[in-house]
């Protein structure tokens, strides 16, 4: 028997409007408006179904969440009930009164993404001219009001070249934490499946990340990069042997979190995974949240690592790292197969 996960975090999409068209974008969002999404009332039921058994971090995500009316009803909604609620924001919509609603209601971070150095770079990325600006505009209203922001990256072929730079440039704005997200090549982003990096060059990178999370004074975490934690564990023991303190974040985490303490829900509704694998793992106006989380069968299937194929089945990091499952089934239709961007070769048990 899977027994279900501990729930640590849910990503929700309050809204798929937005007011940029991220070549990256896994919703490939734009202004909207869309059909079918949640009401104020079923909001705040799903926080009250959440609660019930579960004090997970609430990301209110999009889309553009600050496109949505009722946003800080609902921030304020679930501070009330005791869970964690952060905001993903692309920044341009945040003034000094936006970012006083955003303190006020209860929001304890907000995420804004910054995948350039300088206009150009991250302009092209966001395809609005001005999105660079807005987003260092949001981060400096944010800073006024005293809200803890961190900054988030997609690394791509686009900006590969800028990573270290894009990590000083995140610890001299003065964030919490910088995030660095792989491609997903879903939605919008299959467009740019070619600017995905290279296995080697995911790998690279990660050891550099590593490298970097050594000395770095912000908290540094590597999402939808499972393998992050396969180099993490592995290098261990050297850590411990030369008496270098272990980061908290990544001794209590792992790599691939989809449906195990993880769960993404869509605009209207749809339970998956995560953001990247829109598999239907239940719909929110058929069942509540907490038996669509504990009965879910993809959930299930993804909680039981013995189900997974290739050479993640067989991986001795497979319980700490568990592979992509986004892009597993983009590659095969299979989201229990290897994921196709590790040039690691396990042990043979």
């Amino acid at each position: 028997m899977v027994l279900p996960g501990t729930l640590r975090m849910v990503a929700w999409e309050v809204t798929r409007s937005c007011n940029l068209a991220c070549v990256h974008c896994r919703a490939s969002s734009v202004h909207g408006p869309y059909e079918g999404e949640l009401d104020t009332a079923r909001c705040l039921r799903l926080l009250d179904e959440i609660a019930a058994f579960s004090q997970p971090v609430i990301i209110l995500t999009g889309g553009e969440p600050l496109l949505r009316p009722d946003i800080f009803e609902i921030a304020a909604y679930g501070d009330a009930k005791g869970l964690r609620m952060v905001m993903a924001t692309n920044g341009t919509l945040v003034d000094d009164a936006t970012a006083r609603k955003i303190r006020e209601a209860g929001i304890r971070r907000v995420s804004i993404s910054l995948d350039g150095v300088d206009a150009a770079r991250h302009d092209a990325f966001r395809q609005v001219p001005g999105a660079f600006e807005g987003a260092l505009a949001g981060i400096a209203a944010l800073k006024r009001e005293g809200v803890e922001f961190q900054v988030n990256t997609t690394i791509t072929r686009m900006n590969l070249d800028q990573v270290e730079d894009l990590l000083a440039l995140a610890q001299k704005l003065g964030a919490a934490a910088h995030h660095v997200f792989l491609l997903v090549p879903t939605g919008r982003g299959k467009e740019m499946a070619h600017q995905a990096i290279s296995a080697e060059e995911y790998e690279k990178t990660l050891e550099w990340f590593y490298e970097a999370g050594l000395s770095c004074p912000m908290q540094l975490k590597a999402t939808c990069a499972p393998h992050f934690y396969r180099i993490y564990h592995r290098r261990k023991k050297e850590r411990l042997e030369n008496s270098v303190p272990e980061n908290p974040l990544h001794a209590m985490t792992r790599g691939c979190l989809g449906g195990s303490s993880f769960v993404f829900i869509s605009h209207r509704g749809q339970a998956q995974p995560c953001g990247y694998l829109e598999l239907d793992c239940g719909q929110l106006k058929d069942k509540p949240f907490e038996e669509i989380w504990r009965d879910s069968k993809i959930f299930r299937d993804l909680r039981d690592l013995r189900k997974y194929g290739g050479k993640c089945g067989r991986c001795e990091f497979v319980t700490v790292c568990g592979g992509c499952r986004a892009r597993a089934y983009e590659k095969t239709g299979d989201y229990l197969a290897e994921e196709p961007l590790c040039i690691y070769e396990p042990r043979k048990k």
